[in-house]
Order: C-alpha cells, then sequence, then structure tokens
C-alpha cells in the first residue's frame, strides 16, 4: 500500500479537550458550572497535554436544548457569566499557550431569538423568510396535516409546528423551541455570519465546532420520508435533509469568513455513510471545512429507527472496528483529514459502552480505550471526565427521574404513550437503553474530588465559605471512586495514563497521527490488531488490543501482512499493563504498541 505524504499542520497533531460549561466546574456555588470555574482549571487542561479547548454553547439562551437553542449569539448566558468573561477565559487560553473553539450552531435558532419573534410576527414580517414557514395539508376528511412526514430529531412527533398566530407550519428538526433557520435568504446568511462568527472571531477566537454541519440546505420540495416506522406517522429523515443541493455553496462562503482570520473548523456531519461524499466536505482542495465528525463508530449498537430502540451492546467488535476502518479510510490516498474521538456531550460514556464498567475492569477498559484513540490518525478529541474514565451512571443508584435531557425523555415519555404508563416490560426496555447510550451520561457534573461537596463540583466556593446549591443534575453516584483529586498523583491512574498516552501520540506523530490504518483481524471477535505504515517506507507500528474479560493469545502477523518484506525486530513501546508485556498473550482488556524494524 502506498500511503500519501501528508501536508502537516498544527490542527491535525492537536489535543482538543471539550468543555460542557453546565457541569464542568461551579466557581460561585450556585450548582451550574461558569466561565469562571474553567479558567480555574486551565492550568490543569494545560497539564494533559492539550492544544485547543473547545467550549459547548454558553451563548445567550432558554436552555431547552441545554445552550443549543440560541436566543442570542452575541451575548452569554447569565449563569455561565458575561462576554467580559468570555474575553477574560479567551485571553488566559492563549496565555497558556492553548487556543481556544467555540460551538458554532446555525440551523437553527432559540424560537426566543428575536430573529424568529420577527419572523412569526405577521407573514408580511420582513424576515418571515428568515425561517422556514409552509401552509398545512388536509386530508381527503378535511384533517389539517403538516407539510411532510419528517421526524423530529428529539421525541417521535412532526418536525412541524403549527402556529396559530399566522396559520402556518415552521419547520423545526430538533426540539419545537428550536426553529429551522433559511439559508436560501442571502440576507439570512450574511446576519448569521456576522452576528455568530465575526462577533467572536474579532475577540480571538481561534475556530468553530460547527453544529449539524449538512443540514442548512433542505431539498426544494420538502418530499416525505420513507416508512421505516409503521407505527407512527412521523419518519426519520436525515437521508433527505442532510446534504441538500446547496450545502457545499453555504461552506465555501462561510470558509472565505474564516480564512481572513486563521480559523479552524470541525463539522458534525450525521448521516453521510458514504466515504466519498464525506471527502467533498474535508478535501483542503475544497477549502470548506478542515475535518468533520463521521459518527459510524459512536452509532454502533444504536437503533435504526430510534438510538434507544435498541438494547445495550447489541453490536460485535468487528462491527465496532468496521466503524473505525470507515473513519480512517477518509484520509487514504486523499488530502482530507478525520477526526479521533469516542465520546462528546451527545454521547455516553465510552468505556460503559464499549468496554466494561463493573469495578474490576474500569480501569483496564478506559486505558485500552485511551491507547487505542492514540494510535488512530487523525485530530485527537477529549471530552471531559474522559480522563479519568468516567462510567455511565449506575441504573440501581441514578433513577430515570434523574434524566434532564430532553432526548431521554421524549423517549421515556413516547414509549409510555404507546405502551401504557403501566407497561413495566417496556419501560424497563426503555430505561435499559437510556441508562446505556442517553446524553445525561455525559453531562453529570465533573467530579474533582469524592472527599467533599457534590463531588467538588463547587469545590472553590466551598473552600469560600459559600453556602452550596445543589448542582443542576444530579452528581454521579460514583464520584467518591472516580474523580480527579484521587488520580492527580496517581501513577497508575487513568488519568496518568491518558497523559503518557498523549505524550506517546505527539513522539511518534508521524506514524500514530499522520499514518495509514490496516486491520488485520477485521473478523476476530475478541481482538483488534491493526498496524500504521508511513508515508516514505521504515518502520511500522503494530496495535494490538484485546476487547474481552479474558486472557487471549495472539500470533504476530506475517511480513506480508504488515507490509514490509522482513521483520528485524519487535520492540514494545507501549502498554496498558507496564512491566507484563508478553509478545503473544494478552491480559483483559490489555493493549500492547509494538515498532517493527
Amino acid at each position: 500500500m502506498t500511503v500519501t505524504v501528508r501536508d502537516k499542520l498544527w490542527w491535525k497533531q492537536a489535543v482538543v479537550y471539550q468543555i460542557y460549561p453546565a457541569s464542568f466546574c461551579d466557581s460561585n456555588g450556585d450548582g451550574i458550572g461558569d466561565l469562571p470555574g474553567i479558567i480555574s482549571k486551565l492550568d490543569y487542561i494545560a497539564s494533559l497535554g492539550v492544544d485547543v479547548i473547545w467550549i459547548c454553547p454558553m451563548y445567550d439562551s432558554p436552555q431547552v436544548d441545554m445552550g443549543y437553542d440560541i436566543s442570542n449569539y452575541e451575548d452569554v448566558y447569565r449563569p455561565y457569566g458575561t462576554v467580559q468573561d468570555m474575553e477574560t477565559l479567551i485571553n488566559e487560553t492563549h496565555a497558556r499557550g492553548m487556543r481556544i473553539m467555540l460551538d458554532l450552531v446555525i440551523n437553527h435558532t432559540s424560537d426566543q431569538h428575536s430573529w424568529f419573534k420577527e419572523s412569526r410576527a405577521s407573514k408580511d414580517s420582513p424576515k418571515r423568510d428568515w425561517y422556514i414557514w409552509r401552509p398545512a395539508k388536509y386530508s381527503p376528511s378535511g384533517e389539517r396535516l403538516p407539510p411532510n412526514n419528517w421526524r423530529s430529531n428529539f421525541g417521535g412527533g412532526s418536525a412541524w409546528e403549527w402556529d396559530e398566530q399566522t396559520q402556518e407550519y415552521y419547520l423545526h428538526l430538533f426540539a419545537t423551541e428550536q426553529p429551522d433557520l433559511n439559508w436560501e435568504n442571502h440576507e439570512t446568511r450574511k446576519a448569521i455570519y456576522a452576528s455568530s462568527m465575526e462577533f467572536w472571531l474579532a475577540r480571538g477566537v481561534d475556530g468553530f465546532r460547527v453544529d449539524t454541519v449538512n443540514m442548512y440546505s433542505k431539498p426544494p420540495t420538502l418530499p416525505d420520508a420513507p416508512i421505516v416506522d409503521p407505527e407512527t406517522p412521523y419518519q426519520p429523515a436525515g437521508m433527505i435533509y442532510c446534504n441538500g443541493p446547496r450545502m457545499h455553496e453555504f461552506l465555501t462562503e462561510m470558509n472565505l469568513i474564516l480564512e481572513k482570520y486563521g480559523a479552524i473548523t470541525v463539522g458534525e456531519l450525521p448521516c453521510t455513510p458514504d466515504t466519498q461524499r464525506v471527502l467533498r466536505y474535508v478535501s483542503a482542495k475544497a477549502k470548506q471545512l478542515n475535518m468533520v465528525f463521521q459518527f459510524d463508530v459512536v452509532d454502533v449498537g444504536m437503533g435504526k429507527t430510534h438510538k434507544f430502540a435498541t438494547r445495550p451492546k447489541n453490536y460485535t467488535l468487528p462491527d465496532f472496528k468496521a466503524a473505525i476502518d470507515l473513519t480512517q479510510a477518509l484520509i487514504r490516498g486523499t488530502d482530507g483529514w478525520s477526526t479521533v474521538f469516542l465520546e462528546n456531550h451527545d454521547q455516553a460514556r465510552s468505556v460503559s459502552r464499549f468496554t466494561d464498567d463493573r469495578p474490576e475492569y474500569r480501569v483496564r477498559g478506559a486505558k485500552l480505550l485511551a491507547l487505542m484513540e492514540a494510535c488512530l490518525s487523525g485530530t485527537q478529541y477529549v471530552y471531559q471526565g474522559q480522563e479519568i474514565g468516567l462510567v455511565n451512571v449506575p441504573k440501581e443508584s441514578y433513577p430515570v427521574d434523574n434524566y434532564l435531557d430532553i432526548d431521554s425523555s421524549l423517549y421515556y415519555n413516547m414509549v409510555k404513550e404507546r405502551h401504557g404508563a403501566d407497561n413495566k416490560a417496556e419501560l424497563d426496555k426503555a430505561f435499559d437503553a437510556i441508562q446505556h447510550l442517553a446524553r445525561d451520561h455525559a453531562r453529570v457534573p465533573i467530579p474533582w474530588n469524592g472527599k467533599t461537596k457534590y463531588g467538588g463540583f463547587s469545590e472553590a466556593a466551598e473552600k469560600a465559605g459559600k453556602e452550596l446549591q445543589e448542582p443542576w443534575m444530579k452528581p454521579h453516584p460514583l464520584a467518591g471512586e472516580i474523580n480527579v483529586a484521587s488520580q492527580l498523583h496517581d501513577p497508575d491512574s487513568v488519568l496518568a495514563f491518558w497523559r503518557k498516552m498523549l505524550r506517546f501520540r505527539r513522539e511518534h506523530a508521524d506514524l500514530l497521527v499522520y499514518g495509514d490504518f490496516k486491520d488485520l483481524r477485521p473478523e476476530d471477535k475478541d481482538l483488534f490488531v491493526f498496524v500504521k505504515e508511513p508515508a516514505h517506507g521504515g518502520d511500522r507500528v503494530l496495535v494490538v488490543l484485546n476487547f474481552t474479560t479474558e486472557e487471549k493469545a495472539w500470533e504476530v502477523p506475517s511480513p506480508a501482512a504488515l507490509g514490509v518484506s522482513e521483520v528485524r525486530e519487535l520492540v514494545p513501546i507501549m502498554c496498558t499493563h507496564p512491566g507484563k508485556t508478553r509478545v503473544g498473550q494478552l491480559a483483559a482488556f490489555e493493549g500492547q504498541v509494538y515498532l517493527v524494524r
């Protein structure tokens, strides 16, 4: 295999650390994380080996969807702080040699945004066309119906909401309170760029994670989606409204502004399984996005009609490996770039999903995944709490009433409506899936210190003698066992191992960041064995990972499989179980890395 010689750019070998403001660190004791709390932890973040921090939406918002419903792009949600606090955070991040990215949420706004208030005021409003309005359809019997059968991404209802005042429907691909902007309108696009991008770029922001980056251009006829869920009139329609006809035109236009500031971008790209189509977004030649998040890996095991319409761990290791291969394939022989991630604000904890979160295996599983990620090509993303091996909240000590995310609650309510509030079997099945896959797990407040109140989430305020309010979301029941303070000075901790892995990745960047990935045993149900190949020939890296709770034997691949004429030496260079490395043997959840000379 010939490996492409790749341009080496700072953002390709960067490590990006994602922060969810409400749940990161509460500085004033009000139970809500805030910008001063983030500022207080910048030294900790820098000590991990992080190059960029990514802040989830901190904009003014009614918080129906935790800030992804923005009412003013140019202001900050007051419990988090002020625009001045943001400017301080930007400056303090830069002072530590790190850069900062914000979330760019521009498919929709809040229904409380002044633009939408004007749009819905009347059909004659100058901003009426800034959102997507359509007249009703009617059944043969005269029943009023939405313009099409698209399902909202949250719950099982329609993606259209009837507006009584102006007697039309507006489109909302997400919550009812998140109306979609009309990108076909040139004036709307200009306003989006000025308010959401340039306002913050002028204040020193270095880039954006671009939310729902392929949804801005809808097909003009807004056709019905095929019926895949006969139990409901509303159908999943992502394959219709994603990757619309003008998407690349809009992103090229947007990039003209980003280029002026040297800003980097990573787009959220759902419903795009075709690698060639993904490449159109991230090709260096195309000048649209630097990279995207593909969801093949984190979607493994999710339901087809709804992500919760499944059972826990409903996948095999070959499924997981095939999904990784898809994201790694993006850079084979191309000028595109990929990303490496297993967690974010929309995903449950990776240790629970992909290894085993029982007490005896938690640390092993977390280290195995850290080693695997460090050896995959692309820009590395780490989500808050991942570096200490946080797991999902346990089912028995965290009841369903504690789950606050709109995605979880709407699904649970939908199951109640379909099957009855007293149908224990169906509700238990729904809760099993929620406990495995819910976004809530990523949003539980970070446990900084297991020996202080609320897991140390408001530790600074407590030390200052302030009265503490209970966190906005119930603390993690395992905060006493899994927290930052207990791992800071423990050389065998998950935290210490993540620091080691990020250093290891930098030291071997030619192979680990830029090399080509090849899965050597794609059908193996227990082991993940892959090789990383360099652009110029020479040494390779062999990675062997045991995804089971049992000891497993493995054979050194042949020279042909490794892509060399002969193997002169196999040098162990990293292991999850230091001091115990044995060629050909792997303990439970052990990972080993070898330099192939």
